[in-house]
Protein backbone atom coordinates (compact mmCIF):
# COMPACT_ATOMS: atom_id res chain seq x y z
CA UNK A 1 0.00 0.00 0.00
CA UNK A 2 3.02 2.15 0.74
CA UNK A 3 4.15 2.55 -2.52
CA UNK A 4 1.48 3.30 -4.28
CA UNK A 5 1.15 6.70 -5.69
CA UNK A 6 -0.95 9.13 -7.85
CA UNK A 7 -0.82 6.96 -11.12
CA UNK A 8 -2.75 4.14 -8.86
CA UNK A 9 -5.16 6.59 -7.67
CA UNK A 10 -6.41 7.49 -10.73
CA UNK A 11 -6.29 3.78 -12.58
CA UNK A 12 -8.70 3.31 -9.45
CA UNK A 13 -11.00 5.97 -10.24
CA UNK A 14 -10.99 5.28 -13.99
CA UNK A 15 -12.13 1.48 -13.61
CA UNK A 16 -15.01 2.77 -10.65
CA UNK A 17 -15.91 5.10 -13.76
CA UNK A 18 -15.51 2.29 -16.39
CA UNK A 19 -17.02 -1.13 -17.59
CA UNK A 20 -14.22 -2.95 -16.11
CA UNK A 21 -12.19 -3.74 -18.97
CA UNK A 22 -8.80 -4.81 -18.04
CA UNK A 23 -5.39 -2.93 -18.93
CA UNK A 24 -3.15 -6.03 -17.98
CA UNK A 25 -0.27 -3.27 -17.22
CA UNK A 26 2.21 -3.07 -14.56
CA UNK A 27 -0.29 -0.52 -12.57
CA UNK A 28 -2.74 -2.97 -12.88
CA UNK A 29 -0.85 -5.97 -11.40
CA UNK A 30 -0.06 -4.00 -8.01
CA UNK A 31 -3.54 -3.13 -8.00
CA UNK A 32 -4.48 -6.44 -7.85
CA UNK A 33 -1.25 -7.41 -5.59
CA UNK A 34 -2.57 -4.69 -2.97
CA UNK A 35 -6.25 -5.97 -3.20
CA UNK A 36 -7.72 -2.60 -4.46
CA UNK A 37 -8.89 -4.22 -7.45
CA UNK A 38 -10.67 -8.06 -8.17
CA UNK A 39 -10.45 -10.13 -10.96
CA UNK A 40 -13.73 -11.26 -12.12
CA UNK A 41 -15.11 -13.93 -15.17
CA UNK A 42 -18.83 -13.36 -16.22
CA UNK A 43 -20.34 -16.71 -17.98
CA UNK A 44 -19.37 -15.87 -21.50
CA UNK A 45 -15.71 -16.24 -19.99
CA UNK A 46 -14.87 -12.30 -20.23
CA UNK A 47 -12.63 -11.36 -17.58
CA UNK A 48 -13.09 -7.90 -16.19
CA UNK A 49 -11.45 -5.41 -12.93
CA UNK A 50 -13.36 -4.12 -10.44
CA UNK A 51 -12.50 -2.18 -7.47
CA UNK A 52 -12.92 -4.08 -4.37
CA UNK A 53 -13.94 -2.75 -0.68
CA UNK A 54 -10.34 -1.72 0.12
CA UNK A 55 -10.27 0.29 -2.82
CA UNK A 56 -13.56 2.05 -2.71
CA UNK A 57 -12.55 3.12 0.66
CA UNK A 58 -8.95 4.37 -1.07
CA UNK A 59 -10.92 6.17 -2.71
CA UNK A 60 -12.55 7.52 -0.24
CA UNK A 61 -10.05 8.46 1.56
CA UNK A 62 -8.16 10.37 -1.08
CA UNK A 63 -11.41 12.52 -1.79
CA UNK A 64 -11.11 13.39 1.25
CA UNK A 65 -7.97 14.70 1.26
CA UNK A 66 -8.36 16.87 -2.58
CA UNK A 67 -11.43 18.66 -0.62
CA UNK A 68 -9.52 19.51 2.19
CA UNK A 69 -6.22 20.65 0.03
CA UNK A 70 -9.06 22.40 -1.96
CA UNK A 71 -10.46 23.87 0.81
CA UNK A 72 -7.55 25.11 2.15
CA UNK A 73 -6.15 26.33 -1.18
CA UNK A 74 -9.36 28.76 -1.47
CA UNK A 75 -8.77 29.81 2.41
CA UNK A 76 -5.61 31.13 1.60
CA UNK A 77 -6.55 32.59 -1.92
CA UNK A 78 -8.90 34.61 -0.21
CA UNK A 79 -6.54 35.94 2.74
CA UNK A 80 -3.76 37.23 -0.28
CA UNK A 81 -6.99 38.77 -1.89
CA UNK A 82 -8.07 40.45 1.32
CA UNK A 83 -4.21 41.58 1.82
CA UNK A 84 -3.76 42.83 -1.43
CA UNK A 85 -6.95 44.95 -1.07
CA UNK A 86 -5.66 46.17 2.50
CA UNK A 87 -2.93 47.71 0.17
CA UNK A 88 -5.38 49.83 -1.35
CA UNK A 89 -5.03 47.37 -4.96
CA UNK A 90 -7.44 45.91 -7.03
CA UNK A 91 -7.43 41.95 -6.98
CA UNK A 92 -8.91 39.20 -9.33
CA UNK A 93 -9.09 35.79 -8.67
CA UNK A 94 -9.51 33.32 -11.37
CA UNK A 95 -8.78 35.17 -14.31
CA UNK A 96 -7.31 33.24 -17.17
CA UNK A 97 -5.11 35.71 -19.59
CA UNK A 98 -3.23 35.31 -23.12
CA UNK A 99 0.49 35.14 -22.60
CA UNK A 100 3.00 35.36 -25.06
CA UNK A 101 6.14 33.05 -24.13
CA UNK A 102 9.55 32.16 -25.80
CA UNK A 103 10.52 33.67 -29.21
CA UNK A 104 8.84 33.08 -32.08
CA UNK A 105 9.01 29.67 -33.67
CA UNK A 106 10.39 28.76 -37.20
CA UNK A 107 7.12 30.03 -39.17
CA UNK A 108 7.33 33.07 -37.53
CA UNK A 109 4.00 32.23 -35.46
CA UNK A 110 4.05 33.65 -31.73
CA UNK A 111 3.67 31.72 -28.77
CA UNK A 112 0.79 32.22 -26.68
CA UNK A 113 -0.40 30.14 -23.36
CA UNK A 114 -3.21 31.12 -20.92
CA UNK A 115 -1.84 32.05 -17.62
CA UNK A 116 -4.56 31.60 -14.30
CA UNK A 117 -2.78 33.46 -11.24
CA UNK A 118 -4.72 33.01 -8.28
CA UNK A 119 -4.76 36.36 -7.54
CA UNK A 120 -3.57 39.24 -9.94
CA UNK A 121 -3.74 42.92 -8.59
CA UNK A 122 -2.82 46.25 -10.39
CA UNK A 123 -2.69 49.40 -8.24
CA UNK A 124 -6.04 51.32 -7.39
CA UNK A 125 -4.76 54.64 -9.78
CA UNK A 126 -5.47 56.84 -12.92
CA UNK A 127 -1.70 56.78 -13.80
CA UNK A 128 -0.74 53.62 -15.77
CA UNK A 129 3.24 53.74 -15.11
CA UNK A 130 1.53 53.54 -11.66
CA UNK A 131 -0.30 50.07 -11.68
CA UNK A 132 2.56 47.31 -10.45
CA UNK A 133 0.46 44.61 -11.58
CA UNK A 134 1.51 41.69 -9.69
CA UNK A 135 0.58 37.83 -9.60
CA UNK A 136 0.41 35.22 -6.11
CA UNK A 137 0.55 31.82 -7.53
CA UNK A 138 -0.70 29.74 -3.95
CA UNK A 139 0.71 26.25 -2.85
CA UNK A 140 -0.59 24.21 -0.22
CA UNK A 141 0.92 20.87 -0.85
CA UNK A 142 4.59 20.35 -2.00
CA UNK A 143 3.37 17.99 -4.62
CA UNK A 144 1.42 20.69 -6.31
CA UNK A 145 4.96 23.06 -6.27
CA UNK A 146 7.06 20.95 -7.56
CA UNK A 147 4.75 20.44 -10.53
CA UNK A 148 4.04 23.68 -10.88
CA UNK A 149 7.75 24.10 -11.05
CA UNK A 150 8.06 21.74 -13.66
CA UNK A 151 6.08 23.93 -16.12
CA UNK A 152 8.61 26.30 -16.92
CA UNK A 153 5.88 28.11 -19.48
CA UNK A 154 3.47 28.87 -16.62
CA UNK A 155 6.21 31.01 -14.77
CA UNK A 156 6.96 32.40 -18.10
CA UNK A 157 3.45 33.75 -18.52
CA UNK A 158 3.19 34.80 -15.26
CA UNK A 159 6.09 36.93 -15.36
CA UNK A 160 4.60 38.92 -19.05
CA UNK A 161 1.78 39.83 -17.54
CA UNK A 162 3.13 41.06 -13.76
CA UNK A 163 5.97 43.51 -12.49
CA UNK A 164 5.98 40.77 -9.29
CA UNK A 165 5.61 37.38 -9.41
CA UNK A 166 4.95 35.48 -5.70
CA UNK A 167 4.67 32.04 -4.48
CA UNK A 168 2.39 31.61 -1.45
CA UNK A 169 3.31 28.98 0.16
CA UNK A 170 1.73 26.88 3.09
CA UNK A 171 4.07 26.61 6.06
CA UNK A 172 6.34 23.58 5.51
CA UNK A 173 5.55 22.85 2.57
CA UNK A 174 8.85 24.61 1.04
CA UNK A 175 11.26 27.47 0.80
CA UNK A 176 13.54 30.01 -1.09
CA UNK A 177 15.52 27.03 -2.14
CA UNK A 178 12.47 25.60 -3.92
CA UNK A 179 11.46 28.28 -6.22
CA UNK A 180 13.67 30.03 -8.69
CA UNK A 181 14.93 33.76 -7.65
CA UNK A 182 12.69 35.14 -10.68
CA UNK A 183 10.04 34.85 -7.98
CA UNK A 184 8.64 36.07 -4.39
CA UNK A 185 8.46 33.82 -1.58
CA UNK A 186 6.18 34.13 1.02
CA UNK A 187 5.13 31.70 4.09
CA UNK A 188 1.42 31.44 5.07
CA UNK A 189 1.57 30.20 9.21
CA UNK A 190 -1.43 28.44 10.13
CA UNK A 191 -1.52 31.65 12.64
CA UNK A 192 -2.39 33.69 9.71
CA UNK A 193 1.10 35.01 9.88
CA UNK A 194 2.32 35.97 5.91
CA UNK A 195 5.77 35.74 6.41
CA UNK A 196 8.19 37.26 2.97
CA UNK A 197 11.10 34.84 3.19
CA UNK A 198 12.36 36.85 0.03
CA UNK A 199 11.19 39.38 -1.77
CA UNK A 200 9.96 39.44 -5.45
CA UNK A 201 12.35 40.87 -8.04
CA UNK A 202 10.78 43.94 -9.37
CA UNK A 203 10.48 45.41 -13.07
CA UNK A 204 8.82 47.79 -15.21
CA UNK A 205 5.37 46.18 -16.71
CA UNK A 206 2.67 47.79 -18.89
CA UNK A 207 -0.03 45.97 -19.95
CA UNK A 208 -0.80 45.07 -23.31
CA UNK A 209 -4.43 46.13 -24.54
CA UNK A 210 -5.16 42.49 -24.88
CA UNK A 211 -5.49 42.07 -20.79
CA UNK A 212 -7.17 45.19 -20.19
CA UNK A 213 -10.00 44.15 -22.15
CA UNK A 214 -9.97 40.75 -19.85
CA UNK A 215 -9.78 42.90 -16.97
CA UNK A 216 -12.45 45.31 -18.23
CA UNK A 217 -14.62 41.70 -18.94
CA UNK A 218 -13.78 40.33 -15.22
CA UNK A 219 -15.30 41.57 -12.53
CA UNK A 220 -12.76 42.25 -9.37
CA UNK A 221 -13.12 41.26 -5.91
CA UNK A 222 -15.32 42.66 -4.15
CA UNK A 223 -13.82 45.50 -1.51
CA UNK A 224 -15.68 46.34 1.64
CA UNK A 225 -13.49 48.93 2.47
CA UNK A 226 -14.41 52.26 1.05
CA UNK A 227 -11.65 53.99 2.39
CA UNK A 228 -9.64 53.02 -0.69
CA UNK A 229 -8.75 56.42 -2.50
CA UNK A 230 -6.97 57.11 -5.91
CA UNK A 231 -3.89 57.93 -6.00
Amino acid sequence: MATLGVPHQRRLREVWRSAGWPFQDLIEVELLAAGLLSRERDAAGRETVRVTEAGITLLAQTLQRNRAARDAHEQLVGRIAREMQRAGRVVWRGLALRAKVGAADDSGETNWVMAMPDVYSIRHTTVEDYLEPVVHEIKVRRADLLADLRRPTKGEAYRQIGGECWYVLRAGIGGPADVPALYGVMAAHDSGELEVLRPAPRRACKLPFGIWMALARAAPERNDDDAQQLI
